[in-house]
């Protein structure tokens, strides 16, 4: 079976400098699936990403899965409300 890339990978948006000015709060679960993909979790906890995303907070949720927000709905938005009310005016 040959591994098919991913659909939009292909697709040129003519963004040459990629960078989220904002500051964003990404929330994984440690149990994510995609963390066990081949170099992901080393990416996703390194600081690599503050080089597109410089004003990045990540939190891993300990009993979270790929699908924190349906499993721990309650932690997780507690997290948001506590980043946005950080980030609010």
């Amino acid at each position: 079976m040959d591994l098919v890339p991913y659909r939009t990978l292909g697709i040129d948006c003519g963004i040459t400098n990629p960078k989220v000015e904002a500051p964003t709060l990404l929330i994984m679960g440690e149990k994510d699936y995609a963390l066990s993909f081949p170099g992901n979790a080393d990416y996703i906890k390194s600081d690599k990403l503050k080089h597109i995303v410089p004003d990045l907070e990540i939190v891993f949720v300990e009993e979270g899965n790929h699908f924190v927000h349906e499993k721990l709905p309650e932690e997780v938005n507690e997290l948001m409300i506590s980043f946005l009310n950080k980030h609010g005016n």
